[in-house]
């Protein structure tokens, strides 16, 4: 079934606006996006069963809520300040997930001047997949799993928002 074009326009405003305040360090707006049975997730490899390996990042509500806190608190080092960053997302596609959900995924790039430390400008690229509800007349997040090309290599610190 297609989706009305105002829908998609909906949807993909919504993932641009995820991915802004990610990049402005804009915390309590970003994570005000999440429902209550949210997931953020970064495994290192796309068919990674979480229960028996490890991932980058596997947050439930409860641990996005800690994650952000610890980003404002000015003790999470590695972001302190935060690291100046822009995002690129293309290719996105939307296909409905059931009622009033939709699974959408992208390609991106981000750009992240690590300036805590040497000062090193790090690329991190790959395919985000989001699964978006509408609560209350409005989109929010349930997963967002993003898919890094290099996520079985030794990375750099996914310590902000990814």
């Amino acid at each position: 079934m297609a989706l009305p074009e105002s829908e998609i326009r909906e949807i993909e405003a919504f993932v641009f606006r995820e991915a802004r305040l990610a990049d402005e360090s804009l915390y309590d707006e970003w994570e005000a996006l999440w429902v209550p049975d949210a997931l953020y997730w970064v495994p290192r490899r796309p068919d990674l069963d979480p229960a028996r390996e490890v991932s980058h990042i596997y947050d439930n509500r409860q641990r996005i809520a800690t994650r952000i806190r610890q980003l404002k608190s000015g003790f999470r080092y590695s972001q302190t300040p935060a690291s100046p960053m822009r995002r690129v997302l293309s290719n996105i596609e939307i296909a409905p997930a059931g009622a009033d959900e939709y699974e959408v995924g992208a390609n991106f790039m981000l750009m992240e001047l690590a300036v805590q430390s040497t000062r090193n400008m790090n690329f991190w690229g790959g395919r985000v997949l989001y699964r978006l509800r509408r609560e209350g007349g409005q989109l929010r997040l349930v997963v967002k799993k993003i898919l890094l090309v290099d996520a079985d290599e030794p990375i750099a610190n996914l310590a902000f928002l990814i």
